[in-house]
């Protein structure tokens, strides 16, 4: 039954064949009725004819239906022939959605049939619906299960439980290379997809470009047509079409295999110039808008090893773990797209962390200076990513979800750690969609067969049935069996290693995978707002411990959340207990008493738990630096008002000035926390929102600054208040300020080593050092031990107190108390402010050992907030500057913020919000710095005072040409 070529007749033939007898309904190849059977059973009953007892094994294709975009299958209709010539039985589920019509599959000799069922292998493109798997068959596909991802352990465990045999496209290597994948057609697509979003972004920010005439890959019938598309672009590109305030366009290849490759395919098609990663700061620079520039980079580019040695492949394939990338901070400031098309395994350096993002999205320019012509007339110079590895959280950390054909991208705020689909908005455009190549699914499909097919009959002959160790498989198909007779293969057992550590994480925490718990040491006057900040999200579950139950209960009432709760703990004591709630969780934040952060910081590097303080980076702490980085947390100080904001605020104009080649000449910078005028109803002009004992300490501390290069210095016990200055640069406001602290420190902190008068002081309403010079003179001050002062002694009176510090008895005439009294302080008003203070009434004092305690205590209590006032804070920095022209000014930040009778005191909202925004920060994993550390870097200030800004705390400006 030859044909005059020799060969046996094709099944279309036979399907075709017209010769019947009328009578039996017969044709002449025998017993088949076209009539009365199926299409599907008259091509079973040809292939029983056609290949009788040499059809050699059975394989179905499986319908696709992970999306509705996906149009892709492991074989077009040419395999299908070629498999049937080899005397394969193939069954295809029909689809419609499918790129190759039905018709192809049933003229390559296919049977169309809905159930697979008796196929003992099925091979499909993308994974399988669980319930859609049949037991004991061999099934090939890309399961995206090797990294223990969770959105896939599901699917795992089902194939484990119904005896399936994994054969998974991805782990197919030869020579460490992979030899199946879409890789090259998903570098097509993900380049046509990323100019087209490229035009879009660019229009939406204000600028025509030839790439709006780009449509998204799937628009087009074939690459070919695409490709003509880019040819038009680039023509208009080569004249010059190009807005040239866009400056030079670079684009960033990562890796050279077939994505890249696909990739690069595209970009050729426009004007290009290839240039070396070492040019790229170069040619961003110098680069001509008459054309495109690429740069191809590879690990040797970007991989650094840890100890400092040469970059070795062998050794980072094995232990990538050694080494770190240097491309955010050395390549991607250079680029204008980043196409990054690189496999990446657990253990490799990220390519772009969260934090990096937020150094590379910053603004290149501000308004307050002139652009110059030909400065790039963009937020940032990264205008977009593709990500065609479509790894969530692997290779770009903050591409946390896939995009989709239908909505191919998202624009990702590094500064809100937010996804958006306002083209318009803040961020860099990012397509990453996990489906590329089913965009140009007839090309993909073929390419992918021809791929696969040195390797097809070791698939299609797999007996699922038969132990894994028995099989005949050559080394490739072998290599990518993940599943086989119930269990992991043994190259793939360290799945479950995986899934346990994964799983152990939340046992301990004892909490489902997305949820996170805080733990809030102290229920004091800031703690309020940082609690009623963490709890808007519902996945962060927070307790506050405190040492008595009132405060504690009050926080949550207040807080009506019902992942808020309290604890009573002394945490000085309790240690045990302690160390259990800092080890389930996951951040701690300690409003504490900093003299308490040390052991905190001890406990919770112990345990492996993050932490934040709003306090000072003390001694102590910056001691804990080596131990935190070894533990591998992050220790946050320095997130609150002052120190905080003052940071925040600080930073963000001594980078501009730096990143615009200026110098800052000068640095002064007053801050404090007041009642508001009409509230200032007391001698002192001063009441309490949080620690007095702190605020009193403060006007007895030593002070050092620097004064036209000059330090200053004021050692401590209580010359300090000798120093005040009037500060008028709010003229409704009577104030006087004093230094803080040690301000040379700052010159090297701030990275301002051109200033030479660094000051960093406290504000006050003037008459405040007056009566604290007063107090101090009158040995109140005193942190020594006073023996009339000890708890379990004899009672005493103010006035007798007062007398006795005179070295008089009490029974002394109140006009005399107050003459010597008078010759004790040195004038009036600090005498009839002590009186009127209560501090020569016959009131029994709360003897608390020293006198600052005890006069703290007395304060704190007399002069504390009433309902129904308000608190102010302000904050004043003038900043000299020096531009590289020469030109001179003076920056004025002024930052001014009231507090809410009904609501949040300011000092509680300043301390409090930045504190809480710094923990959601840690939370989110957008600050990674390991070991001690404060607010000083742009990833982390920047979103600060962004999110600030959102809570009504921020600042305005003010400028001074000198």
């Amino acid at each position: 039954m030859l044909d005059k070529r020799g060969k046996g007749p094709r099944i279309g033939d036979l399907l075709r064949h017209k010769t019947f007898d009328s009578k039996r309904s017969r044709s002449s190849f025998g017993a088949i009725n076209p009539i009365s059977q199926s299409p599907n059973q008259k091509i079973l009953d040809i292939l029983k004819i056609v290949f009788g007892n040499n059809c050699k094994s059975f394989t179905a294709i499986r319908r696709e239906d992970a999306s509705v975009w996906e149009r892709r299958a492991p074989l077009a209709p040419l395999h299908v022939r070629q498999l049937v010539k080899k005397g394969v039985k193939v069954i295809v589920q029909p689809s419609n959605r499918r790129a190759y019509p039905l018709q192809a599959y049933v003229q390559a000799g296919a049977v169309i049939q809905e159930d697979i069922s008796e196929a003992p292998v099925i091979i499909g493109v993308k994974q399988v619906p669980i319930d859609s798997l049949l037991p004991n068959k061999t099934y090939a596909f890309f399961s995206h299960t090797i990294k223990a991802q969770e959105a896939n352990m599901p699917l795992l465990d089902a194939i484990l439980d119904r005896n399936i045999r994994l054969i998974d496209y991805e782990k197919m290597v030869d020579n460490s290379q992979r030899v199946v994948a879409f890789g090259r057609f998903a570098g097509i697509a993900g380049m046509i997809d990323i100019m087209h979003g490229l035009g879009l972004r660019l229009l939406a920010l204000g600028h025509h470009t030839p790439f709006m005439h780009i449509g998204p890959a799937h628009n087009y019938r074939n690459s070919g047509m695409a490709k003509q598309a880019i040819r038009d672009t680039g023509y208009e590109i080569a004249l010059a079409m190009m807005p040239r305030s866009l400056g030079p366009l670079t684009f960033i290849f990562t890796g050279s295999g077939n994505v890249s490759q696909g990739a690069q395919e595209i970009f050729q098609e426009l004007p290009y110039e290839y240039v070396d990663v070492k040019d790229l700061s170069k040619v961003a620079q110098l680069g001509q808008p008459t054309k495109v520039y690429g740069s191809i980079v590879t690990r040797a580019d970007h991989w650094v090893r840890k100890d400092g040695g040469d970059f070795d492949p062998e050794e980072a394939n094995l232990h990538p773990e050694r080494y770190y990338s240097n491309f955010a901070t050395e390549i991607a400031p250079h680029a204008s797209v980043i196409v990054n098309g690189i496999y990446w395994s657990l253990n490799s350096p990220k390519l772009l962390t969260i934090p990096d993002a937020k150094r590379l999205l910053q603004p290149q320019y501000t308004p307050w200076l002139p652009i110059s012509v030909g400065s790039p007339a963009l937020p940032h110079r990264l205008i977009a990513i593709c990500d065609i590895s479509a790894d969530p959280g692997g290779s770009v950390e903050f591409m946390t979800e896939c995009t989709t054909i239908d909505n191919p991208f998202c624009l990702y705020d590094a500064d809100y750690n937010k996804h958006s689909t306002d083209f318009a908005g803040p961020g860099v455009l990012v397509c990453s969609i996990d489906n590329m190549p089913t965009q140009l699914p007839l090309e993909s499909t073929q390419s992918f067969g021809d791929l696969l097919k040195p390797y097809i009959d070791d698939i299609v002959n797999s007996d699922a049935t038969q132990p894994f160790d028995k099989t005949s498989f050559g080394s490739v198909v072998k290599s990518a069996c993940i599943t086989s007779n119930g269990s992991l293969t043994p190259n793939f057992e360290y799945i479950m290693d995986l899934r346990q550590k994964k799983d152990s994480v939340i046992s301990t925490k004892k909490r489902s995978s997305n949820e996170k718990h805080v733990l809030v040491l102290g229920a004091g006057y800031v703690s309020a707002p940082l609690v009623e900040l963490l709890t808007r999200n519902p996945n962060i579950d927070v307790t506050v411990a405190a040492d008595l139950q009132g405060p504690g209960d009050e926080l949550i009432k207040k807080a009506n959340k019902s992942n808020a709760h309290s604890i009573v703990i002394d945490v000085t004591k309790n240690s045990e207990h302690l160390d259990k709630l800092i080890e389930e969780s996951d951040l701690v934040v300690s409003l504490l008493p900093y003299s308490l952060h040390p052991n905190i910081a001890e406990k919770c590097i112990r345990m492996k738990t993050n932490m934040v303080t709003a306090s000072y980076t003390t001694p102590q702490m910056r001691e804990l630096n080596a131990a935190a980085t070894a533990a591998g947390i992050t220790i946050v100080n320095e997130v609150g008002l002052d120190p905080g904001i003052d940071h925040l605020l600080a930073m963000e104009c001594f980078d501009h000035v730096h990143s615009n080649g200026g110098k800052i000449t000068s640095f002064v910078s007053y801050c404090g926390g007041i009642p508001v005028p009409e509230n200032a109803d007391n001698p002192l002009r001063y009441k309490f929102s949080w620690n007095p004992r702190g605020v009193i300490l403060n006007s007895v501390a030593a002070a050092k600054w620097i004064e036209n290069n000059e330090v200053k210095e004021i050692p401590a016990g209580g010359a300090l208040m000798d120093h005040k200055t009037d500060i008028d640069f709010l003229h409704g406001y009577n104030l006087e300020g004093y230094p803080n602290r040690d301000s040379t420190i700052y010159k090297d902190i701030y990275g301002i080593s051109s200033a030479k008068t660094v000051l960093r002081g406290t504000l006050r309403y003037k008459g405040f050092c007056d009566v604290m010079k007063g107090l101090h003179l009158m040995n109140l001050l005193d942190t020594t031990p006073h023996p009339s002062l000890h708890p379990n002694g004899p009672d005493i009176t103010w006035k007798q107190f007062m007398t006795n510090q005179l070295g008089h008895h009490d029974d002394i005439l109140p006009s005399n108390l107050k003459n010597l009294l008078f010759e004790r302080v040195g004038n009036e008003m600090r005498v009839d402010s002590i009186e009127k203070l209560g501090l020569l009434e016959e009131e029994l004092i709360a003897k608390l050992n020293t006198p600052i305690d005890t006069i703290t205590h007395f304060l704190a209590n007399k002069l504390s907030y009433k309902s129904n006032e308000r608190d102010i804070i302000i904050m004043r920095h003038n900043i000299g500057i020096e531009w590289p022209d020469g030109t001179r000014e003076e920056k004025h930040i002024n930052f001014v913020v009231y507090g809410d009778p009904n609501g949040h005191s300011a000092m509680a909202k300043t301390v409090g919000y930045p504190a809480g925004i710094a923990a959601n920060m840690v939370l989110n994993g957008e600050i990674q710095t390991k070991g001690v550390i404060a607010p000083m870097t742009s990833e982390i200030y920047h979103p600060m005072l962004m999110r600030l800004h959102d809570e009504g705390i921020l600042s305005s400006e003010t400028s001074t040409k000198l």
